[in-house]
């Protein structure tokens, strides 16, 4: 009984074993991946920034419809790098550091699959040990063998119920944790992209409103001095040839004439 006892121990043990490095191997990775995704939010941000600093500068210098429309454009993609901001801390509180918190949580499972390993290698110790007192000298000293091995064997039990229960609560948290970390991550990307679609619905609006007609009479305006036209028209008028003008004098004789006969 005491050797099916310990062969069921052990392969308990092994498949938990199995399970806590499966998700000490997958939880490293996915908090490794968060992380990354987190960096690379982050230096988007980063970049964004520079995006509005420079939209800034080109924008005091052009015409002013495109000016108001670039600067408010800015503002509305300024506004979203703190929504993207507020994204990243989240994301590493809620996300990234519930992770890596489970390098303690599996080391901490570890100790306690170390001293059911412990026992149990203590009982199959007294066990092999009684059957070689058997074997040796069957007389009173394998009682004392035998009653190394009991005490031994409900050591064992006691630390293997222990570690069941330890691991069910291990395996319960697991599953919480995972539905808690991931909808955490959903419900942070949603908030982000419901934000920023209301502030890019403003920022395409407020492009769509530069008067293109209007600027692009103001930068002809600065073009031209204000007195341009009528300096244009005089040389025009010095322009033309002897015989123009010939004949402009005489349509002019002509006007005279017609109104001396009246």
């Amino acid at each position: 009984f005491t050797y099916f006892s310990l062969v069921s121990r052990d392969n308990q043990t092994r498949q938990i074993q199995d399970a806590v490095s499966n998700v000490e191997k997958h939880f490293g990775e996915l908090c490794q991946i968060f992380a990354g995704y987190v960096r690379k939010t982050a230096r988007l941000r980063d970049k964004a920034d520079l995006l509005v600093n420079e939209i800034y500068a080109y924008a005091a210098t052009e015409t002013p419809n495109l000016k108001v429309g670039l600067k408010n454009f800015a503002d509305e993609f300024s506004r979203l790098q703190d929504y993207r901001q507020a994204e990243v801390d989240r994301l590493e509180a809620k996300v990234v550091e519930p992770l890596k918190s489970y390098g303690t949580i599996v080391k901490l499972k570890r100790d306690d699959l170390k001293a059911t390993l412990t026992a149990k290698n203590r009982e199959a110790k007294q066990l092999s040990q009684l059957e070689k007192t058997r074997q040796r000298n069957p007389s009173d000293r394998h009682i004392i063998a035998e009653s190394e091995l009991q005490r031994a064997s409900l050591d064992a039990t006691r630390t293997t119920r222990q570690l069941e229960e330890t691991i069910d609560n291990f395996e319960k948290q697991k599953i919480k944790d995972i539905k808690n970390i991931f909808s955490e991550f959903i419900t942070i990307e949603m908030l982000f992209h419901g934000k920023a679609l209301e502030i890019y619905t403003a920022a395409y609006q407020n492009i769509q409103n530069i008067d293109e007609n209007e600027d692009l009479e103001v930068f002809r305006s600065s073009l031209y001095p204000p007195d341009y036209q009528s300096r244009l028209d005089i040389v025009r008028a010095n322009s033309k040839s002897p015989l123009q003008r010939t004949g402009s004098l005489k349509s002019s004789l002509r006007t005279v004439q017609v109104r001396k006969k009246f």
